[in-house]
C-alpha cells in the first residue's frame, strides 16, 4: 500500500527514525505517547486516526495490512504474519477511548505526558497500553524472520468501548475470513498485581454478560399542581425502588470459585476464610454488604447486578409528563441466557407498571484453560517471576473477547505488566495512567509469551 496522507508521511518517517537507534522497549514508549495523543473518544470515535498511525507503522516495516471503516471515520485495521498449520494466534485491540473530563485531570487527558515515572492519558490503560504492547510482539515476529508454527494476526478495531458494533461485531458481519484459521486470542482484561513479595497473574477466560435495558413509564400528564395516585415517573420511581430492594440472589460459579480459592492462598487477614470457601460465606446475610463494602469488584463476580445510569421525565419543572425512562446497566453471570435474567427482572419490576426493553444483551461463554497460550502464560511468568501464580479469571466488564468467543475462539484476557495491588490506574476515570518501567517490562514478558507460542 502507498502512503497517501501527510499524517500517515510523519509518522512512518518518525517511525523509521526511532526503529533505527532504539530498543523495542524504548519505541513501545514513544509509540504509547503518541498513540494517546490521537483523539479517539467514544463518542464519536475518529478510530480511522488510529489506523492511520498503526498504517504507517506497518508501511515502515514492510508489512502487508487491510483497512475498513464500517461507517465514516470508524476505522479497523489488521495485518497477517503468516506461518504453520497450527490454529492461528489473533492479537486483538481496540482503539476507542472514553471520554475524559480536563477539569479534573492533572494533565491534558490527551498529552501522553511522561512524569514522575508515569505515562499519562486517555487509554494509558485501557487499552492503548495493552495495545502497543501487542504490537511490539507482532513487530518483534515481523522483525525477525524465524519461521512460525501458526498465522498471527494483528487486529486494532473501532467501538468497544459502546459495544463493538462498529467494530469487532461488524467485522464479523462483513470481513468473517480475518477471523478464519483462528483458534486462540489474546485481548485486555487481566494482568498481574504483586502484593509484597507474591506476584498473581490473572488470565481472564470469562467476563459477566452485559445486559443493557431501559424501563419505560407511560401515565396521564397534567400540571404539577396536581398530582394524581400514579403517573409515568412515579412508576419508573418505584421500579427502581424494587431493584434496589432486593438484590439478585448470590451464587458462585465454578469458575469464580477457582479464582477467589486462588486469591485466598495469598490472604493472611479476617478474609482469607471467606475467599477460601465463598460459597459457605455468601451464606451469611451480613457478609454480602461488607463484601461489598472491602471489594466491589470482587462482590459483583457473586451475583448478577444492575447498576442504575440514566434516568429521563419531564423537560419542565411544572410539568408531569406522559412518558418517563430510566437505563440500567445490569451484568449477568455467565452460567445461564440472557434471557432467563430478563425475564426474571420484568417479573420483579411488574408491580410498578413498566415496560422493559432491551437495549443490548450478549451471549455467556467461558474459554478452555487447556491451551497452548495459556501453558505460555503459566511457564513464561513462571521462568520471569518465580514467585507468581496464574490464576483463570473472571472479569466484572465486557470486553469484545465476547464476540469471539461465539465463533468458537479460545479467548482471554491479559496483558502481562505487572502492577502493586491496590495502585490506583485511573481506568474511565481521572488521570489515567501508567508506569513507565512496568510497561517496558510488560513489553519484554508479553513479547516472550508469544514467542513461545509460535515457535516450536
Amino acid at each position: 500500500m502507498n502512503i497517501t496522507s501527510p499524517l500517515l508521511l510523519i509518522i512512518s518517517l518518525t517511525i523509521s527514525t526511532l526503529a533505527s537507534a532504539q530498543s523495542i522497549e524504548d519505541e513501545s514508549v514513544a509509540w504509547l505517547q503518541q498513540l494517546i495523543q490521537i483523539d479517539t473518544i467514544n463518542p464519536p470515535g475518529n478510530e480511522s486516526r488510529a489506523v492511520d498511525f498503526y498504517a504507517a507503522i506497518f508501511e515502515a516495516e514492510g508489512i502487508e495490512y487491510e483497512t475498513a471503516e464500517s461507517a465514516p471515520g470508524r476505522g479497523n485495521i489488521w495485518a497477517r504474519l503468516e506461518g504453520g498449520d497450527q490454529p492461528g494466534l489473533m492479537m486483538l485491540q481496540h482503539t476507542d477511548v472514553v471520554p475524559a473530563d480536563p477539569a479534573y485531570w492533572t494533565t491534558d487527558p490527551l498529552s501522553g505526558e511522561l512524569r514522575d515515572g508515569y505515562i499519562l492519558g486517555r487509554g494509558a490503560r485501557d487499552m492503548k497500553g495493552t495495545g502497543i504492547s501487542q504490537l511490539a510482539a507482532f513487530l518483534t515476529l515481523h522483525r525477525s524472520g524465524r519461521a512460525l508454527n501458526r498465522d498471527v494476526v494483528f487486529l486494532a478495531t473501532a467501538d468497544e468501548e459502546a459495544g463493538g458494533a462498529y467494530g469487532v461485531g461488524w467485522l464479523i458481519e462483513n470481513r468473517r475470513e480475518i477471523f478464519d484459521g483462528m483458534g486462540l486470542l489474546i485481548n485486555e482484561g487481566g494482568a498481574g498485581s504483586r502484593n509484597v513479595d507474591e506476584i498473581i497473574f490473572g488470565v481472564e477466560v470469562t467476563q459477566k454478560v452485559p445486559v443493557w435495558l431501559r424501563l419505560k413509564a407511560v401515565d396521564v400528564p397534567g400540571h404539577g399542581s396536581s398530582p394524581r395516585t400514579t403517573s409515568s415517573v412515579t412508576r419508573i420511581v418505584d421500579a427502581l425502588a424494587i431493584l434496589r430492594a432486593n438484590p439478585f440472589p448470590a451464587r458462585i460459579i465454578p469458575e469464580v470459585n477457582t479464582y477467589f480459592s486462588g486469591v485466598a492462598l495469598s490472604l493472611d487477614d479476617e478474609w482469607a476464610a471467606a475467599y477460601a470457601d465463598m460459597a459457605t460465606a455468601i451464606q451469611d446475610p451480613e457478609f454480602l454488604p461488607a463484601f461489598q463494602d472491602y471489594r466491589p469488584g470482587h462482590h459483583a463476580l457473586t451475583r448478577d447486578t444492575c447498576s442504575m445510569t440514566r434516568m429521563s421525565g419531564s423537560n419542565k419543572i411544572n410539568v408531569v409528563p406522559p412518558e418517563a425512562w430510566a437505563e440500567l446497566d445490569c451484568r449477568m453471570l455467565p452460567d445461564r441466557p440472557a434471557e432467563e435474567f430478563i425475564a426474571d427482572l420484568t417479573a420483579l419490576v411488574a408491580p410498578a407498571g413498566v415496560e422493559v426493553e432491551v437495549i443490548m444483551a450478549f451471549t455467556p461463554a467461558i474459554s478452555s484453560t487447556n491451551s497452548r497460550l495459556f501453558k505460555a502464560i503459566e511457564n513464561v511468568t513462571r521462568e520471569l517471576h518465580p514467585r507468581s501464580r496464574v490464576l483463570p479469571s473472571v472479569s466484572t466488564g465486557f470486553t469484545d473477547s465476547h464476540f469471539t468467543r461465539d465463533l468458537g475462539i479460545v479467548s482471554y484476557g491479559f496483558n502481562p505488566i505487572i502492577t502493586r495491588a491496590g495502585e490506583p490506574s485511573g481506568v474511565h476515570g481521572n488521570d489515567e495512567r501508567v508506569p513507565v518501567e512496568d510497561f517496558r517490562k510488560g513489553i519484554s514478558d508479553m513479547i516472550a509469551i508469544i514467542r513461545n507460542v509460535v515457535h516450536n
